[in-house]
């Protein structure tokens, strides 16, 4: 996108009152427990972790786009998961770096990688370096944490646009 055609769409922008990033959608604990689920308020907003085999998606196979259970963000793609043999759904790359942020974990007594959700800053699990090529990583996310759309119903769209001087 050269400078001409950058500066109508960043006054159309601003006219309208939209944005370009994405801002966290925090709210008050009152408001989560009355969107989420028990389980999905326990691991979401207070870092938690469900047993291992007993979510929804650590054995599901259908085709589409694992998005936020808080915000609806989406998150991973269903041709990136992978079985871990961890009994949580694990995947090998997020749909767009931009949609996740991380932050040191300690609660097990060791530094762990804890995986965020960016635009609400929901906990969704951590990131292991076990994990199998191309990148190595392992993404072991709570199921409570996602929703999922199939591929052929999925109105899931990123776009995180490069400027150009």
């Amino acid at each position: 996108m050269t400078l001409r055609h950058w500066i109508p769409t960043a006054v159309l922008i601003l006219a309208t009152g939209c944005s370009t990033a994405q801002e966290p959608e925090i709210k008050p604990a009152i408001d989560w427990s009355e969107k989420l689920t028990d389980e999905q308020f326990r691991i979401l907003r207070q870092c938690g972790t469900e047993p291992p085999f007993t979510g929804a998606f650590w054995d599901h196979h259908e085709d589409g786009v694992y998005c936020c259970a808080g915000c609806g963000q989406a998150l991973f793609d269903s041709r990136d998961k992978y079985d871990s043999g961890s009994g949580w759904p694990s995947f090998f790359e997020v749909l767009a770096e931009k949609a996740i942020t991380t932050r040191t974990d300690y609660k097990l007594g060791y530094p762990r990688t804890e995986l965020l959700c960016s635009a609400c800053d929901g906990h969704l699990g951590h990131v292991f370096g076990d994990g199998p090529e191309p990148t190595g990583l392992r993404y072991c996310i709570n199921s409570a944490a996602l929703g999922f759309v199939p591929r052929d119903s999925a109105q899931v769209i990123l776009e995180f646009p490069e400027i150009d001087d």
